[in-house]
């Protein structure tokens, strides 16, 4: 059954995208993976490695290198990993070349800005008739590329145990569920939640606060996942805690680097502009506060660090109107 999923084609050279492709050869699967800027490509194909967004890591050299999505059209599964506000022209670009169907594993984390949309929703609009999957969890790329442990979720309707076989490896091990929302979800919101705990880390205000904001934080995206049909328990599983974990702790995230900066006092357009890759959660705590509003979920965390991120609130001021919510009982 695995042999079924003998060729792999990664969509996007990224960081993960990179990462995931080196995973995918490592597991003895062909590759192919595209890179959308000409430059990256030859890099890729010349030096096995990705200097712009994974530098110092080697890539097997039976990976094949494209620019043309054609090449891409014969693979038995295909891994979408660019970024999420680009994945509906991403989507609607494979449409003429996937002639029959052919599975979809969705690595991109986020909402999309526009429509407010998941990934999955987004997908399905754009490319129906293709089995649909969720990879997500906890996963520095940097770390995965250089073969470290590491445990993620891999979610569809319809099993993924046979897919989540091909892809694993001995270190790289895929954990099933038929929660594609709650996936999904946990998967986003952890950025917007990553940025959050960077404020706090640069505005020196401690691990117990640290602590608090990932904690009321997480009842903030259990609240939207459940109302959305998600089931709490994925929000606590992998996908959800383990991502928060992960991504709360360590400046290596984009997300908590871009919060650490905001709070040591630096201009957001100026961390962006010295940076080649990008930061997920601010175009999704506004795309997650929308859906918010629209299911009428209450979620103060993701709406100051929206407001933060537009620049219409002060930070030390939106960390006071934290602080100054009314006591209550602790719940979800």
């Amino acid at each position: 059954m695995v042999a079924s999923f003998d060729h792999f084609g990664v969509v996007g050279a990224g960081a993960w995208g990179t990462a995931l492709a080196i995973v995918l050869k490592r597991a003895g699967r062909d590759v192919t993976l595209w890179a959308r800027e000409p430059d990256l490509a030859v890099t890729l194909t010349e030096k096995h490695e990705n200097t712009a967004y994974l530098p110092k890591i080697k890539l097997q050299e039976d990976i094949r290198i494209t620019q043309d999505l054609a090449d891409i059209a014969t693979c038995k599964a295909l891994v979408l990993a660019v970024p999420a506000q680009h994945l509906r022209a991403t989507c609607k670009a494979l449409a003429p070349i996937l002639a029959k169907p052919t599975s979809l594993i969705v690595a991109s984390k986020g909402i999309e800005l526009t429509s407010h949309r998941l990934m999955s929703e987004i997908v399905t609009q754009e490319l129906p008739q293709h089995p649909l999957y969720i990879l997500s969890g906890p996963s520095f790329a940097a770390e995965v590329a250089q073969n470290m442990p590491a445990a993620l979720t891999l979610a569809s309707e319809t099993g993924g145990e046979t897919l989540a076989l091909a892809m694993s490896s001995p270190l790289f091990r895929l954990y099933t569920t038929d929660d594609i929302i709650g996936t999904q979800i946990g998967g986003a919101l952890k950025n917007v939640l990553a940025i959050a705990c960077g404020i706090v880390m640069g505005r020196a205000l401690g691990d117990n606060a640290r602590a608090a904001l990932i904690t009321r934080g997480l009842a903030e995206m259990i609240r939207l996942g459940t109302a959305l049909g998600a089931r709490a328990e994925t929000l606590m599983g992998l996908s959800g805690l383990g991502d928060v974990v992960l991504t709360c702790s360590s400046p290596q995230s984009r997300n908590m680097s871009l919060g650490l900066a905001l709070g040591q006092g630096k201009e957001l357009n100026a961390i962006l502009a010295s940076r080649t890759c990008v930061t997920e959660g601010i175009s999704t705590a506004a795309a997650a506060l929308g859906l918010a509003r629209r299911h009428g979920i209450d979620m103060p965390v993701v709406s100051a660090i929206d407001l933060i991120l537009r620049d219409k609130a002060n930070i030390d001021e939106m960390i006071a109107n934290l602080l100054a919510r009314p006591l209550r009982q602790e719940t979800v």
